[in-house]
């Protein structure tokens, strides 16, 4: 919501201000300089980056239009989960787990987190992690390899804003180019009554103004806002993290939870108290 909201500003307060110093919206309508911008700025993506990476960018571009996956809510169901998990193994033993993790889709204990068990990236870092654990692999070799998976998972998670963001970057640079092929064909043109040759040299102008418009008030930000949403993406799993290695070091279950829910940010951290009151319905 807030990114259409954002998208209408930008191009509402630019055209709304061009409108009452009475300029004429015809004349910023050129589609020929659109399609070189565009174009080029296409056809360089596609140079850029692999065929895999491509699919990735499309296929995360939608997402922007979507909210954020997690809240206070979504973190108290993670904490729960985990506490429950770390439970269930104080309880009746390390190995009574070992079909949860195996197959998390049919354990009645995932079942009853299906947000999480949607989130497939979480799910797998989480259930291949307790596998090393159950397997008896020491917490400090444990922390190194969710270190390791974590700081590569991020990587190939910022590898998509990290395009977008270099994609908008150019797009000046191809406004120019838009720009002076404008101005060579308005060359052609010389011979033409002032009118004419104006009307062209606006027309070329045009193309430095869209290039400028779509970097930083359309790709840009398209890119940061991707960027975000996979540094949330990461402070989700490394939640896990800190509270399978506090379990991992003989913490109790809600102490190991505990060092979870201080990893997280402010605005959607669950409070000391509303992280007891989601354990004691676990009890």
């Amino acid at each position: 919501m807030f990114v259409i909201i954002g998208v209408i500003v930008v191009f509402g307060a630019i055209i709304g201000g061009y409108l009452m110093e009475k300029g004429n919206l015809h004349v910023l309508f050129q589609p020929a300089e659109l399609v070189i911008i565009g174009g080029a700025a296409f056809g360089s993506m596609l140079i850029m980056v692999p065929q895999k990476l491509l699919f990735k960018i499309f296929k995360s571009i939608p997402s922007v239009l979507g909210g954020s996956k997690y809240s206070k809510g979504s973190y108290i169901e993670l904490l729960g989960l985990l506490y429950e998990l770390f439970s269930k193994i104080r309880k009746e033993g390390l190995l009574t787990i070992e079909k949860d993790i195996e197959s998390p889709k049919a354990s009645a204990l995932f079942k009853k987190y299906p947000k999480i068990l949607a989130n497939h990236h979480a799910i797998d870092f989480l259930c291949d992690n307790m596998r090393a654990f159950v397997v008896g692999i020491k917490p400090m070799e444990l922390e190194d390899m969710m270190t390791l998976e974590l700081e590569t998972h991020h990587s190939e998670a910022v590898a998509v804003p990290a395009v977008i963001t270099k994609v908008g970057d150019s797009l000046p640079g191809f406004g120019i180019v838009a720009a002076v092929m404008g101005v060579v064909i308005t060359m052609g043109y010389m011979a033409e009554p002032p009118e004419v040759i104006g009307h062209h040299v606006a027309a070329a102008l045009v193309g430095t103004f869209l290039g400028i418009l779509l970097c930083y008030g359309l790709v840009g930000p398209i890119g940061t806002h991707l960027e975000h949403k996979a540094n949330e993406d990461a402070k989700y799993l490394e939640a896990i993290k800190f509270a399978l290695i506090a379990f991992a070091k003989e913490m109790p279950p809600q102490m190991a939870v505990e060092f979870a829910r201080r990893a997280l940010l402010e605005d959607a951290k669950p409070s000391f108290k509303e992280l007891e009151d989601a354990v004691r319905k676990k009890k």
